[in-house]
């Protein structure tokens, strides 16, 4: 089934060996340091990265408030791909998220897909601001990678 029309695809190149940004997106710790838009302290509160295995962190909010970020991997292919369902409460649900790591030498060729249920829900997202969201989490990681390197 073609998922074009449902998916938001995000495409950056990091600075940094692949097995380090793979690193970054597998461990917990890393995990924590960049993966939040705002630079607020992203709690950890499950990660069991392997198949069939769940995660949920926890952002604070400006307004005081949790924000939710949960999910199932249902694909992973170490140094290539990272595939979730994903629930990013209050604001989405029920979308896929795949993550793509290609080694460009000493860089990675990253995609990211955002692969919504219908195309409707899509746009309403691209409307909430879904890329600049996503667009601040890629400029804190880019960031924290050349701390790592």
């Amino acid at each position: 089934m073609d998922k074009s029309n449902r998916t938001i695809t995000i495409k950056r190149t990091f600075d940094a060996p692949i097995a380090l940004v793979w690193e970054a997106w597998s461990e917990p710790k890393h995990i924590a340091r960049w993966w939040n838009p705002s630079g607020e302290g992203t709690k950890i509160i499950k990660h069991s990265f392997k198949m069939g295995g769940t995660w949920k962190y926890s952002m604070p909010m400006p307004n005081g408030q949790e924000f939710i970020a949960e999910g199932e991997y249902t694909e992973i292919i170490e140094l290539e791909k990272i595939v979730s369902s994903a629930n990013f409460r209050p604001m989405t649900e029920g979308v896929e998220i795949e993550s793509l790591f290609v080694k460009n030498g000493n860089k990675t060729d990253f995609t990211f897909n955002v692969i919504h249920p219908t195309e409707a829900y899509k746009i309403q997202q691209e409307k909430m601001g879904i890329m600049n969201g996503w667009g601040g989490v890629f400029n804190r990681l880019d960031a924290f990678l050349k701390e790592l390197s």
